[in-house]
C-alpha cells in the first residue's frame, strides 16, 4: 500500500468565539478600517460611546492563535483520491474543507475524531498511520517499506516517517521525525511543523507563519494580518480593521489616530503540545469510507442556519462530486463547540445539518442521506484546557460533517 500524506489540514483560521449565540465571524477581508475621530480629549460623549460600540465589535472578532495540528499520514483509497479530485476547486485548509479517512468501530458506528491528529496539551490525540503498516517487535521497535516509503520505530517511541512522493505527480510525501520526549518536526505538504515537546512550536505554510511560545503567549501572521497574544493579556492586532491594542488591564485603543477604549483582556494561547509516540500511531477501528468535513464558517453567518448565498460555489461542487460516489449509506451531521447551552447547541446543530441536507438534494445529490444535529457532544478537540478557554480548539469543533459510509 502507498504511504501517501493527506495533504490538508483543518485550520483555526479565525477561532473567535462558540458556535452558539455569543460566536462571531472574521471580517471579511477589506473590510472597512475605524472611522477617524477627534481624540477623546476633544470628543463628546456620543463620539465616546460610538468609539466604544465600535471597540465592542472588533474585540469580539480579534483572532485567535490557531492550533497546531499534524496532518494525518494514512493510505488513501482510489475512491477517495477521486472525491477530492473532483471537489480541489473548495478543498481549503483555511476556509475548512478537507476530505479524511472514516473509520468505524466493531458496531459499525463512526469513531468521531475528525480524522486529525490534534496535539493537546497533554499528548493525548494521536491518529496518524493505518493498521498494519508497521511491523513491531515485543520492544516496540520495527520498520517497514511500502513502496519507496521508510518507516522506523524505536523501542521508545522516537523515530521517522519517509514518505515516498504521495501521488504520480510527486505530491503529499512528507519527513515526519519523532523524539520520545514527543518533540520533532514535520516536513510535508502542510507545510513545516517543529515542537519542542514542552508547548512550543512553529507552523509555517500556506495560512502563514505560527508561533506558540508555550508560555501562553504567540504571534500569527496570516491572512487576517498579524496578531501578537502575550501571556499577561495583552497583545496587538495589525489586519483589515487597522491597528487594534490590548493593554491586558481592560484597556486599549483602535484606530489613527488612537483612541481610548475599553477592551477586555485576552485569552492565552493554549500550549502546542507533543507529537505523538510513533508506537501509538496505529488509529483504532477499521475502514469505513470517509469524511467530508465542513466549517461552519464556510457555510452560516453567525448564530444562523440559512446557508449563505456565497456557499454556492462549495456545494455546487461538493454535490457534483457525490453524484459519482457509491456509497452504502450517508449521514450530514451538525456539530457546535461547548458555548452556550445544550438544548441550544443541540437545535442549532440539527438545523444546520437539515439545511446541508435539503442544499445538497436541491443539487440532485445525497437524496437519501439522513440529517442529524450532535450539538458540543462529538469534540474533535478540547474546548478548554486546564480550565482556560480554548478558542482555537473550539473552531474546529463548529462543523458539519458528511459521513459516506463504503
Amino acid at each position: 500500500m502507498r504511504i501517501r500524506v493527506f495533504p490538508l489540514v483543518l485550520l483555526a483560521a479565525a477561532a473567535l468565539a462558540g458556535c452558539g449565540r455569543d460566536s462571531a465571524q472574521p471580517a471579511p477581508a477589506g473590510a472597512p478600517t475605524p472611522a477617524a475621530a477627534t481624540p477623546a480629549a476633544a470628543a463628546d460623549d456620543g463620539v465616546e460611546s460610538d468609539a466604544q460600540k465600535e471597540a465592542d465589535a472588533i474585540a469580539a472578532q480579534f483572532p485567535a492563535i490557531p492550533v497546531i495540528v499534524v496532518p494525518e499520514i494514512v493510505g488513501v483509497t482510489p475512491a477517495q483520491r477521486a472525491l477530492e479530485s473532483a471537489m480541489a476547486p473548495v478543498l481549503d485548509p483555511i476556509a475548512g474543507v478537507k476530505v479524511t479517512p472514516a473509520r468505524c468501530g466493531a458496531g459499525g458506528a463512526l469513531l468521531h475524531d475528525a480524522g486529525l491528529t490534534s496535539v493537546d496539551a497533554q499528548g493525548q490525540l494521536s491518529r496518524i498511520g493505518d493498521e498494519g503498516i508497521f511491523k513491531v517487535a515485543a520492544d516496540g521497535s520495527g520498520t517497514a517499506n511500502y513502496e519507496g516509503g521508510l518507516i522506523t520505530v524505536n523501542a521508545d517511541g522516537s523515530g521517522s516517517i519517509n514518505g515516498d512522493g504521495g501521488d504520480e505527480d510527486g505530491e503529499g510525501g512528507a519527513l515526519v521525525r519523532v523524539e520520545a520526549d514527543g518533540s520533532g518536526s514535520y516536513n510535508g505538504p502542510a507545510g513545516i511543523i517543529t515542537l519542542d515537546g514542552k508547548g512550543a512550536g512553529t507552523w509555517n505554510g500556506d495560512s502563514g507563519l505560527i508561533r506558540n511560545n508555550g508560555d501562553g503567549s504567540g504571534t500569527w501572521n496570516g491572512p487576517l494580518g498579524l496578531v501578537t497574544i502575550n501571556n499577561d493579556g495583552s497583545g496587538r492586532w495589525n489586519g483589515p480593521l487597522g491597528l487594534v491594542t490590548v493593554d491586558g488591564d481592560g484597556r486599549g485603543r483602535i484606530g489613527a489616530p488612537a483612541r481610548e477604549v475599553t477592551l477586555p483582556a485576552l485569552a492565552k494561547v493554549a500550549p502546542a503540545g507533543r507529537f505523538p509516540s510513533l508506537k501509538k500511531f496505529a488509529p483504532p477501528g477499521a475502514p469505513c469510507g470517509y469524511l467530508i468535513t465542513l466549517s461552519d464558517r464556510v457555510l452560516f453567518d453567525f448564530d444562523k442556519s440559512d446557508i449563505r448565498a456565497d456557499a454556492a460555489k462549495v456545494l455546487d461542487t461538493l454535490a457534483a462530486a457525490l453524484k459519482d460516489v457509491r456509497a452504502s449509506g450517508m449521514e450530514i451531521g451538525g456539530h457546535t463547540d461547548a458555548k452556550g447551552s445544550d438544548d441550544y447547541n443541540l437545535a442549532l446543530s440539527q438545523r444546520r445539518a437539515q439545511a446541508v441536507a435539503a442544499a445538497l438534494s436541491e443539487r440532485g445529490a445525497a437524496q437519501q442521506a439522513a440529517a442529524k444535529g450532535y450539538g458540543e457532544s462529538q469534540p474533535v478537540a478540547p474546548n478548554e484546557i486546564g480550565g482556560q478557554d480554548h478558542p482555537g480548539g473550539r473552531q474546529l469543533n463548529r462543523r458539519v460533517e458528511i459521513f459516506v459510509r463504503t
